[in-house]
């Protein structure tokens, strides 16, 4: 029967779980959904785990988690809590800290090194340090980032539907974005901003019903901790209760880049959107031996729900080629003894 009581005797299968262990079979780099889904597969199989995080999640501004099943409507850190109560439940360890570097050893295994000057051992290594959302250069834009500025319709779209909603373009996905939240509310309009619209563009958000209002955005207008329109360069003002933005998602790659796996440009009709690092989309293997990548510093798009389901997955296969070392290492050993 599964249980967390039978954390409390995985030693007898080899398992390191004391406080003083400075090394593990795997150490998690990053504690969001995607880190401690796998950190959770990873206890559960009785390995010894270290989650090592930032505490800089992408999803802090938000105040509501949306689309994940049986979680819909819990607060981001709320759910990081239970996550990481489950995690210890099964004897892994989770500390604060930031992950600079990680070193092969010649076992084949990895040095990790942390900021404050700690380092820690790990015979695989399961990434999941996320993304940085860079913003267009809008003043006010970051302080309302997650509240009423916003980008995925699936994450906030039911928030705001119905309601006056405005869509800058800035970029490639603009024309997408309007479309996309149109959905949502009937009353969407888009600010042509920065970016040229073509005659198909034109023709696309007329046949959908989304107004085009031109001239560059200088600033947001809010009452009352409330967004309820933006400043235009000719004077002019269009209100507006959310701002829909397309951020350039950039992969928190630095460990990874670190071990020598480059990162991969993000792109739409011919645009850089962001960076991400290349892995396996079923289990999260990256080019380099014993290195796993799980949720958005691999997929940006992924939300929360699908984040963790990478994790897990990428635990699954962790696990599995410990248990390929472990049994090849054991044959070898029983040779020598016959």
């Amino acid at each position: 029967m599964d249980n967390a009581s039978d954390a409390g005797d995985a030693g007898d299968a080899g398992d390191a779980r004391h406080p003083g262990d400075t090394s593990y079979d795997v150490v998690v780099v990053g504690g969001g959904a995607a880190g401690l889904a796998g950190a959770l597969t990873l206890a559960r199989a009785r390995r010894s785990v270290l989650v090592i995080d930032s505490g800089s999640p992408r999803n802090a501004p938000a105040a509501h988690v949306h689309g994940y099943l049986g979680h819909d409507g819990a607060r981001p850190a709320e759910l990081s809590a239970k996550g990481r109560a489950e995690v210890t439940g099964y004897g892994g360890r989770i500390r604060p800290g930031t992950v600079v570097a990680a070193d092969r050893l010649p076992d084949g295994g990895f040095l990790v090194r942390c900021a404050d000057g700690s380092t820690v051992r790990a015979r695989r290594l399961l990434v999941a340090t996320g993304l940085v959302d860079e913003l267009p250069a809008v003043p006010g834009l970051r302080a309302r980032w997650g509240r009423d500025v916003l980008h995925c319709p699936y994450c906030h779209g039911w928030e705001v539907r119905d309601r006056p909603v405005a869509v800058l373009a800035d970029g490639p996905l603009a024309v997408h974005q309007a479309g996309l939240w149109r959905q949502w509310s009937g009353r969407t309009t888009l600010l042509s901003h920065t970016w040229k619209l073509t005659a198909e563009d034109r023709e696309l958000l007329a046949a959908r019903g989304v107004e085009v209002v031109g001239g560059e955005v200088t600033g947001l207008l809010v009452e009352e901790d409330r967004l309820t329109g933006v400043t235009l360069a000719d004077g002019g003002v269009q209100g507006c209760l959310a701002l829909v933005v397309a951020p350039r998602f950039t992969a928190r790659s630095g460990v990874l880049t670190g071990l020598g796996l480059p990162v991969t440009s993000l792109e739409r009709d011919g645009h850089v959107i962001g960076t991400c690092v290349d892995s396996d989309p079923v289990t999260g293997a990256t080019a380099l031996r014993g290195v796993w990548a799980a949720g958005n510093v691999t997929a940006p798009m992924e939300q929360v729900a699908g984040a963790a389901v990478s994790g897990v997955r990428a635990a699954v296969a962790v696990n599995a080629d410990l248990i390929e070392e472990e049994t090849r290492q054991a044959v070898e050993a029983r040779r020598r003894s016959t």
